[in-house]
């Protein structure tokens, strides 16, 4: 989910109020608006006549790229698959709208060709040739698939699933044309190979393992990595002059590692050219700012708080029920909302968004603040309660909780620990806050399931089958992106017939059926959907908030004249 992974992002609350469970404090402004409904983007559309030649923009990402292949477990942070796409190619691009259209630049056609078994033909653009001079062609095709087919456990993939369903790969008519073979019918066709990555650098485990580490060996799009200075904390992307398609208008494209929390001041201090507003004390700074514009839209984005039930007192699912019961999640979305322009809403899905079709809010008993519930649920565990301010123990051991925090995030994270420590406190379960160092936080913590409760966004869930690799079931040490551990074998069926159904409304059904178990496991406790909003600079076109578009399309984007 863009693909899966954003740094923690957490409300701006007081304890008092959040604790005592009376959500936000003076009602509504009347000034809310409804967040921006599905479909909707603001980017300062232009066509490139209006847009002047040359320019740079600066770009803050929150984490060094230590790995280039997204589909390995530590190449899914967003900012990786973000700069991969830059330069790889994106096959199916998605609008606003969450809509996937073939990118012609890559692409003259591609569509099921066959239905039993079902079949889908590409026809490849001749014009489109990797970095080392090869033509794209099938054997790219067929060196992906068997990486991620989920055959061969050398290669370190993240998620097999859709790959798994391929039975072959093979030359169609020509040079240019590429046929894939389903076993079984896979609705999610068009999410596979996005991007696609060179058999040149992916045909063997050590190639998919290693040789993506810190730099990017092979691309094909516009732009091109020129420069990556770990000292400086910068990526620069120039313009391909190989590129066959429409030139771009940027000179370069310079990504900036910053924590989180210094991201406004750099925009302010005019040493970057965007930066994320959701955050109210965010906001509120950059809205005031003349050289800012605020930009909105709809994207798939949640704050969750991941439970790991793979160590510790979380393995017993009595006690992730319990801490499930203990965080009042209503107070913290009403606390989060309280000072941005838009009602946030209380998230009830692991799956939609509450302005999506087929959203609805399977939480049940397992998403409702209730504290006696949670004392008794501990109670059945065998955790003795020891009084007010203590915490429970069993077998002569304190119930404590490991809260994993990224140095580079910012006041907001801190807080919404610190509530959930005093939420968790008041049941008996003390919770230790422990902050990491920023790069590490990801590669070292929560890829690993080296944490007990983390907090973090998934975002970008435009094709639903990619969430199976966030629930479904470990494999030995291969986690996918089920950090925490928790599943089932009932969620992996529903999950695998869903990614089969073809009929939209049946799968639906099927998603929600697997949410509802994902809540009874206490997999994760589901908060509130973010809503879209970015300051970019003014003057800045084609660029800002894109809703449910996958990919920004660099060779549209620049300064107006």
């Amino acid at each position: 989910m863009r693909r899966s992974i954003a740094l923690a992002i957490a409300a701006t609350v007081s304890a008092t109020l959040v604790v005592s469970g009376c959500g936000s404090s003076g009602g509504e402004p009347a000034a809310k608006k409804q967040a921006p409904p599905v479909g909707s983007q603001e980017i300062d559309a232009h066509p490139l006549s209006d847009l002047r030649q040359g320019g740079t923009l600066k770009v803050p990402i929150q984490q060094w790229i230590s790995q280039y292949n997204f589909n390995t477990p530590d190449g899914q942070d967003g900012d990786a698959q973000e700069l991969t796409e830059d330069v790889e190619p994106v096959l199916f691009r998605t609008d606003a709208r969450g809509e996937a259209h073939t990118d012609p630049d890559y692409l003259v056609s591609a569509a099921v060709t066959s239905d039993s078994p079902q079949v889908v033909t590409y026809e490849l653009n001749p014009r489109a040739k990797w970095s080392d001079g090869k033509p794209l062609s099938w054997l790219d095709f067929q060196a992906q698939w068997r990486a991620l087919n989920g055959t061969d456990s050398a290669y370190e993939a993240d998620d097999t699933s859709g790959y798994d369903q391929i039975s072959d790969v093979s030359q169609g008519a020509d040079a240019h044309q590429v046929r894939i073979t389903f076993k079984q019918p896979y609705a999610d066709w068009q999410r596979l190979f996005v991007p696609l990555f060179p058999a040149a650098a992916y045909s063997t485990p050590d190639q998919f393992n290693k040789g993506w580490l810190e730099h990017v060996p092979i691309s094909a799009g516009a732009f091109k990595i020129a420069r990556y200075d770990k000292t400086g904390q910068t990526i620069t992307l120039v313009p391909d002059p190989n590129w066959w398609g429409t030139r771009p208008k940027l000179d370069a494209l310079i990504y900036r590692v910053l924590d989180e929390s210094a991201m406004t001041d750099a925009f302010l201090n005019k040493e970057t050219d965007e930066a994320p507003a959701e955050l109210p004390e965010d906001y509120r700074r950059l809205a005031k700012d003349p050289d800012a514009a605020i930009r909105t839209g709809s994207r798939w984005d949640e704050v969750h708080i991941t439970l790991n039930g793979g160590r510790g007192p979380l393995k017993d699912v009595r006690v992730r029920n319990a801490v499930e019961a203990a965080v009042n999640r209503q107070a913290i979305t009403d606390a989060y909302g309280a000072d941005i322009p838009y009602r946030i809403s209380e998230l009830g899905n692991h799956f939609f968004m509450p302005n999506q079709k087929g959203y609805q809010d399977n939480s049940g008993i397992y998403g409702k603040y209730d504290p006696e519930r949670a004392k008794k649920l501990l109670d059945q565990a065998g955790w003795q309660d020891n009084g007010a301010g203590k915490p429970r123990t069993k077998d002569g051991k304190p119930l404590e909780l490991g809260y994993v925090l990224s140095s580079g995030g910012n006041q907001s994270q801190v807080d919404q620990a610190q509530l959930v420590q005093q939420m968790l406190g008041q049941v008996g379960i003390k919770v230790d806050i422990q902050k990491v160092p920023m790069n590490d936080y990801f590669n070292q913590y929560v890829d690993l399931g080296n944490f007990d409760l983390a907090s973090f966004r998934n975002v970008d869930l435009l094709y639903l089958s990619m969430a199976y690799s966030v629930f479904r079931q470990p494999q030995g040490r291969n986690l996918f992106q089920n950090f925490g551990s928790v599943g089932s074998p009932q969620i992996d069926a529903l999950l695998t017939q869903a990614g089969r159904t073809t009929d939209r409304n049946k799968a639906i059904s099927l998603y929600n059926q697997a949410d509802a178990q994902v809540w009874r496991l206490g997999h994760s406790i589901e908060l509130y959907q973010r809503p879209q909003i970015a300051a970019v600079r003014k003057g800045l076109a084609n660029y800002g908030a894109f809703g449910l578009q996958n990919i920004t399309d660099y060779t549209r984007v620049g300064w107006l004249k």
